[in-house]
């Protein structure tokens, strides 16, 4: 998840907010209505989004060998996804934003993203290609916060930017399921790491070239 004002109070900038289209859903709002009702803190619900990635993960690394245990690793995913979209909308609609809710906000989500993209490697076969892939996805957001602290609109392209690795590892989970119960392989998994790798390396690109074009536009 980025550093983003809808996470915590105070210090951020407006356009450092991830553009998040299921924000004004019926379904979201409601969420957060009923969150509200209740003494639950944004923190806390960042916290929550490591503890449902850590069980989407565990399912993902032995769901090679017990094919069913994709729907459970793709509930782990989305559920993940709604701790990120819940805990910003608590602390922005519901004014329950804390002073440290930017370290809650970064912390908990490169977690997230490293236990899924590792258990991926491992559900593939290929250790080395989790973690060298869980690096370029940590690396995609050091460079997003980078560019703020430099002053610069925090950048969430694409190609490979969160919402795209867990869209592509939700997809994925779905292909290796029908793939275990026809063929009983596993490419599914390996092409997907391979496309999460080298599209977080054409991410980080992306963003550094974007982060010097502002620095040289800005020399006067």
């Amino acid at each position: 998840m980025s550093m983003q004002p809808d996470e915590f109070t105070g210090g951020a900038k407006p356009d450092a907010r991830r553009p998040i289209a299921a924000r004004n859903s019926g379904f979201a709002q409601k969420l957060t209505q009923a969150l509200l009702k209740t003494s639950v803190t944004p923190n806390q619900i960042s916290v929550a989004s490591i503890a449902f990635a850590a069980f989407g993960a565990a399912a993902l690394v032995y769901a090679p060998a017990y094919p069913l245990l994709y729907v459970v690793a793709i509930l782990g995913i989305q559920l993940r996804l709604l701790c990120n979209l819940l805990d910003g909308m608590v602390a922005v609609e519901g004014g329950r934003g804390s002073p440290v809710g930017a370290l809650y906000n970064e912390v908990p989500d490169r977690i997230a993203d490293t236990l899924l993209i590792v258990a991926l490697g491992y559900a593939a076969g290929s250790s080395w290609l989790g973690w060298a892939g869980a690096l370029a996805a940590a690396l995609t957001a050091y460079i997003r916060v980078f560019g703020g602290a430099l002053g610069q609109a925090q950048d969430f392209r694409g190609p490979m930017a969160k919402q795209h690795r867990m869209a592509l590892l939700t997809g994925a989970c779905v292909l290796a399921l029908i793939e275990a119960f026809v063929w009983g392989e596993r490419y599914v998994l390996l092409i997907t790491a391979w496309i999460m790798l080298i599209g977080s390396i054409a991410t980080c690109v992306a963003r550094l070239k974007a982060v010097a074009d502002r620095i040289g536009a800005d020399k006067p």
